[in-house]
């Protein structure tokens, strides 16, 4: 009997010790059943993943910053070879060789940062998707959702798309350039073909470098500053050489690549749209067959408004018939006081308010009065 009691009393404490271990079990299945936590630990994994590609996509930046840097300098230092040496065919012919690895390394680092730019947003559309299963897991097989889906990533080029496109269309007409000098094209042609083209694709990479962010905020200021500056003197002399139409304002659009083309094709150049050295020194031509009365009525009127916008309150700069961008926005502004379209060049209308402006203020002086003489006193 004694050993019976002993047997239940075992097989009883047998049952209680696995109903509790099942009890365990049940409840950690249950834990890693319930939908809520697992759509949490989801959440958590997407965001370490996003976290990973935007690191990944910062440091493939930099490397494509840093090689589009060097392949820059590398096209300028080319540029310098044409422009202060005396060139021979052979260099012209051999000019893109050197050209070759800065380019792929380049070529290579924007493959790596669109591909780091992708996965980035790749991470960040699973993760929209983890936590909208979060949100549907809290509100239940039968329950409403209490705020709105996350909205889906949207996709940000690196670069403009235009920016990109021109600089392909640099590479292709650099690439032409190359491929046409051949042992009969003189020396001449050959220089300019090449120069032109490596500048035009400088000038398209300096663009692309700016607006992938490759420049601090101070750099970009400054960039800028010096690209309008030598825009204003280059549109200035285009004017006097009867090219370009537009107001000097230092900003190198449509109607200044026109004129430089205009000047390229009646110099006959290459038609790129952009001053190398040949084309410096056709618009230098140009301006020296116009006399140099020309060039000295241009300076004469520049600062003859420097002095009419200084007394009008409008100019603390030089008065040196140099015309830059600051003179430019002076002149708006007095434009814009004389109530005229503020265009930035003096045009018939601005003159004519002026000289309206100057009639009504002799008006508004009252005539002096005669002094009282010693009789009258």
């Amino acid at each position: 009997m004694e050993k019976l009691r002993t047997r239940v009393s075992a097989r009883l404490g047998a049952i209680v010790v696995a109903g509790t271990v099942a009890a365990v079990v049940l409840a950690g299945c249950a834990a890693e059943a319930d939908p809520v936590e697992r759509a949490k630990a989801q959440v958590s994994a997407k965001e370490d993943a996003v976290a990973e590609a935007q690191t990944e996509l910062t440091a493939a930046s930099g490397a494509f910053c840093g090689a589009g840097k060097d392949y820059i300098e590398a096209l300028d230092r080319y540029g310098d070879v044409l422009n202060d040496t005396a060139p021979t065919v052979g260099d012209v012919r051999n000019a893109g060789a050197d050209l070759a690895a800065p380019r792929q390394d380049v070529v290579d680092s924007a493959e790596a940062a669109v591909t780091a730019n992708q996965a980035l947003h790749d991470a960040q559309q699973e993760l929209v998707d983890a936590q909208v299963a979060l949100a549907e897991a809290e509100a239940g097989p039968t329950g409403t959702r209490t705020e709105p889906a996350p909205a889906a990533p949207s996709s940000t080029p690196l670069a403009p798309t235009a920016s990109v496109e021109r600089v392909k269309q640099a590479e292709s007409e650099l690439a032409s350039a190359e491929a046409s000098v051949t042992d009969d094209t003189p020396l001449k042609d050959a220089a300019e073909q090449f120069n032109s083209a490596a500048v035009a694709l400088e000038m398209a990479w300096l663009a692309l470098f700016a607006d992938a962010g490759c420049l601090t905020d101070e750099q970009a200021a400054q960039a800028e500053a010096a690209v309008r500056a030598y825009t204003s003197a280059l549109q200035q002399d285009l004017l006097v050489a009867g090219y370009y139409t537009g107001t000097v304002d230092g900003v190198y659009g449509p109607l200044t690549v026109q004129a430089v083309e205009d000047l390229q094709k009646a110099a006959g150049l290459p038609v790129t749209g952009t001053v190398d050295k040949a084309t410096a020194e056709a618009l230098q031509a140009k301006l020296a067959e116009l006399g140099g009365a020309a060039a000295q009525e241009s300076v004469a009127s520049t600062a003859a408004l420097q002095q009419t916008l200084t007394l009008s309150g409008f100019w603390d700069g030089p008065v040196d018939g140099v015309w830059t961008p600051e003179l430019t926005a002076a002149l708006q502004a007095f434009q814009t006081e004389l109530g005229v379209e503020p265009t930035g060049t003096v045009d018939a209308a601005t003159v004519a308010a002026f000289q309206k402006h100057v009639s009504d203020l002799q008006a508004a002086v009252p005539a002096p009065t005669p002094s009282p003489s010693s009789s009258d006193g």
